[in-house]
């Protein structure tokens, strides 16, 4: 089981200077746009282990007879996706809020309860910060590491099935090269591949980025100088994109300068109940132990694989396997 300390203790550095504005700011948090926006297919309820089963067979076509003749070998491989654990223990004394001006929200009784305003944000924020570590998990993710699984890219940098031809060389993205860098993964999407229609270019934010620019008419490639229907920088509002008639799929949780070209059946991901990745339970210590600190617990588990490794394209990262 894998466990996050997100903290140990409470430091509170504010001074009073008027009164509250009843919000609380935080850095901002990666979001999992691959689970939220159907980027890959997701198993829930997988309590130990769930099994995909591969099927290859050889040419199955033959010239016709009058005899039954087995015209093919059918070959039954599996992947296995089993969840790992992960746990979330944060615990805070309510007595470090007596220094704040949130104070008044304690109640006057000496048996104090956590600010509402406060916990309602620990809440959401510990549940964003779950949804940050599961994004960078599903596609960068090392498994050695405190509360990851080995992701989807991490997978394919030792796998031998996946074909060299298929394994596109990156660069430093930028908008003057981007067009190029792009089209490099869908030339080398295989024949058999190009035309599914859940077929997705999956592209980290910076290879995005420089291609908005690029099609806001700075890049070469014979943009023009205004871009998309002469707006330039101007151009794009958040909608969905697309290279060469396939959808692009902004995937946070990439590392700079690196993609890949897959259908979403094709990559899994697997936990047991999807909405343990939200739930956030807030136990007041005070009724159990008669002490003043309060604990964050939170539990949840994820794992991610893909299908077929020949039915990938990367972009920027090296297979050792081959």
């Amino acid at each position: 089981m894998e466990k996050i300390n997100l903290s140990t203790s409470t430091n509170i550095t504010t001074t009073y200077a008027g009164e509250f504005a009843g919000k609380y700011i935080a850095a901002a948090i990666l979001s999992a746009p691959t689970l939220e926006q159907g980027g890959m297919t997701i198993h829930p309820n997988v309590k130990f282990k769930q099994v995909i089963q591969r099927v290859a067979t050889e040419d199955l076509i033959r010239n016709a007879s009058c005899d039954f003749d087995a015209s093919s070998t059918v070959t039954l491989t599996e992947r296995i996706l089993q969840p790992e654990e992960y746990q979330i223990n944060l615990q805070l004394c309510k007595k470090d809020f007596h220094q704040t001006w949130q104070a008044i929200e304690m109640g006057y009784s000496a048996f104090d309860v956590m600010p509402k305003s406060f916990t309602d944000f620990l809440i959401a924020h510990v549940a964003e910060k779950v949804a940050a570590n599961m994004e960078t998990s599903i596609w960068q993710g090392v498994n050695a590491t405190q509360g990851q699984f080995a992701g989807i890219m991490t997978q394919l940098t030792t796998d031998a099935s996946l074909p060299t031809a298929q394994e596109v060389t990156g660069t430093t993205v930028d908008a003057s090269n981007v067009i190029a860098q792009i089209g490099s993964i869908v030339d080398a999407i295989p024949t058999r591949l190009y035309g599914q229609p859940d077929l997705k270019l999956y592209l980290s934010s910076n290879i995005v980025r420089a291609y908005v620019r690029a099609l806001g008419g700075f890049g070469a490639s014979g943009l023009g100088a205004n871009g998309t229907n002469n707006l330039g920088t101007q151009w794009y509002s958040n909608g969905s994109l697309s290279f060469d008639g396939l959808p692009i799929f902004l995937a946070n949780g990439l590392a700079n300068n690196t993609g890949l070209a897959s259908q979403s059946s094709n990559l899994h991901f697997a936990t047991g109940l999807l909405n343990d990745m939200n739930e956030v339970k807030i136990i007041d210590m005070g009724l159990i132990d008669g002490s003043m600190n309060v604990r964050v617990v939170m539990r949840f588990t994820g794992d991610v694989k893909y299908g077929f490794a020949e039915d990938v394209v990367t972009y920027g990262i090296v297979n050792s396997a081959n």
